[in-house]
């Protein structure tokens, strides 16, 4: 019996979102969408906080690893759990990116097994510039450690806002962004590596998904991108096979209107029966 076809297992509910700084979404209404949803690991990108906001706003029911970003008011990825921690770690093992607010990793302990979950907040970049510069840089170092956690761990996850569109299914205007950062050949390419068979992951939105335009995770502010639908898929879940076989649910919390949303992105929520 697969762990995927076992009904009687909870399933443990990860959602990932960007934030957009945590103090805005709770003033929005983040904390509504929390406590209603039913969710064991909760991990978090642009927190733009410090540790102990974070901490007060979540409430004392949850364990938190937070990588804080060296520059104030700028990035900041977090997990928090239901369940403790068996190890945390911060950044990717490149000194150049060991400040930078955009990794972070947890182990859980599964009934025996282990279960390492990241949460990254990937450069958006500019095409031409050193921040293109930087964001290819930081795929690479992703690159090798999402090797490093397959080889580790019985289960990895790594999940965030990637900023990267991986195919034409994932950007509503992909034909006026196709020499845009999120978009380019050359950032597309990672991701090709990363669900090949030699990459060994699994793009779990869009396995549960299918074939479909989206469903899109970002809407531009401005204008009427979130009326009309002109969005981004540029939020995932990369996990390893096994996980991903036990993955039996993926639904994206779109607000019900622009103004109810508490960030420009919305939370992607996956259950796995593991």
């Amino acid at each position: 019996m697969s762990l995927a076809s076992d009904t009687s297992i909870r399933p443990l509910r990860i959602a990932s979102v960007n934030v957009n700084g945590i103090r805005a979404a709770y003033k929005r209404g983040m904390q509504e969408w929390l406590t209603d949803r039913g969710i064991d690991v909760l991990c978090l990108q642009e927190v733009r906080a410090p540790g102990e906001v974070l901490s007060d706003l979540l409430g004392d029911t949850w364990h938190v690893v937070h990588a804080e970003a060296e520059a104030k008011g700028r990035a900041g990825v977090a997990i928090a759990s239901r369940q403790p921690f068996t190890g945390t770690r911060i950044g990717l093992s490149d000194e150049y990116f060991d400040t930078s607010g955009r990794w972070v990793e947890a182990d859980l302990d599964l009934r025996g097994s282990t279960l390492t979950v990241a949460s990254a907040y990937v450069h958006s970049g500019d095409a031409g510039t050193p921040k293109q510069d930087d964001k290819y840089l930081f795929l690479d170092a992703m690159s090798l450690r999402l090797q490093a956690l397959r080889a580790s761990s019985d289960y990895a996850l790594v999940v965030g806002d990637l900023n990267v569109g991986h195919t034409e299914r994932d950007i509503r205007n992909w034909k006026g962004n196709l020499k845009k950062a999120g978009f380019l050949p050359e950032e597309r390419q990672y991701f090709d590596s990363f669900f090949s068979q030699e990459g060994g992951y699994v793009d779990v939105h869009r396995a549960l998904s299918g074939d479909v335009d989206g469903p899109y995770t970002w809407w531009s502010w401005r204008g009427k991108a979130f009326d009309n639908d002109v969005g981004w898929r540029i939020d995932y879940h990369l996990a390893t096979k096994q996980l991903s076989d036990a993955a039996a649910n993926a639904v994206v919390d779109r607000a019900p209107s622009w103004d109810t949303r508490f960030s420009d992105h919305a939370p992607l929520v996956i259950d796995y029966r593991i």
